[in-house]
């Protein structure tokens, strides 16, 4: 093994006790919450959307909670979905999982396909655990591969606004499929080629906290 995977491989190891850790915390955090709030859950969109303190501001009358991790796929978020949704036990529900799973599959299968499957699989265990929860589904947002920090990262390598389509169109079937709202609320985001605003992002992925505030506006009337 060469110097450069040894050190790669550390920082996996690192990244993957980060997320156990804030898994761990969200249990223990869970204990202590208010059933039929709010709950925004997912990965890192969702991680550093700061909804709890713009909700807090706009006197929205529910709690906020945020259960999103940095780096979850629909595999980690089924392994985990008691701490990420099932103890929350929200009134209503945004969900926003399945950007990191648009990446090239180490068996060379379809990862549209396994997004989908885990997805539903997803929803199937929320409509039983938590029949009188309202889940709303959010879009994908848009990408920017202009972005030299997205060029440069090799889990971005397919992750491109084309691919990002085909993940909403097929999350979008799965909402009306299960009688659930399909929410695109990226509109105060994108330029005018449809790319992520360049000036909003930090890596042509994540988001700046103006970005996220015109999310939020677009949010509002759901909450």
């Amino acid at each position: 093994m060469s110097g450069r995977d040894e050190a790669m491989d550390t920082v996996m190891a690192y990244f993957q006790r980060e997320k156990d850790k804030k898994l761990f915390l969200f249990r223990q955090q869970n204990r202590y919450i208010r059933p039929g709030q709010l709950l925004f859950t997912g990965s890192s969109l969702m991680e550093q959307f700061p909804v709890t303190e713009y909700c807090a501001t706009a006197g929205v009358p529910l709690v906020a909670y945020n259960r999103g991790i940095g780096g979850y796929t629909t595999d980690e978020f089924l392994a985990g979905v008691d701490a990420m949704l099932l103890d929350v036990k929200p009134s209503k529900v945004f969900i926003n999982i399945g950007t990191n799973d648009i990446r090239p599959m180490e068996d060379g299968g379809d990862w549209l396909e396994r997004l989908v499957k885990n997805y539903r699989t997803i929803l199937e265990i929320a409509r039983e655990k938590l029949p009188e929860t309202e889940t709303v589904m959010l879009a994908y947002y848009p990408v920017n591969r202009s972005h030299p920090m997205m060029r440069e990262n090799p889990g971005f390598s397919i992750r491109t606004n084309e691919n990002v389509g085909r993940a909403n169109a097929a999350v979008k079937a799965l909402a009306e499929e299960f009688g659930h709202l399909f929410l695109d609320v990226s509109a105060g985001i994108r330029d005018e080629a449809g790319n992520l605003k360049l000036e909003r992002t930090v890596d042509g992925v994540h988001m700046d906290a103006e970005a996220y505030r015109a999310v939020f506006e677009a949010l509002r009337p759901y909450l």
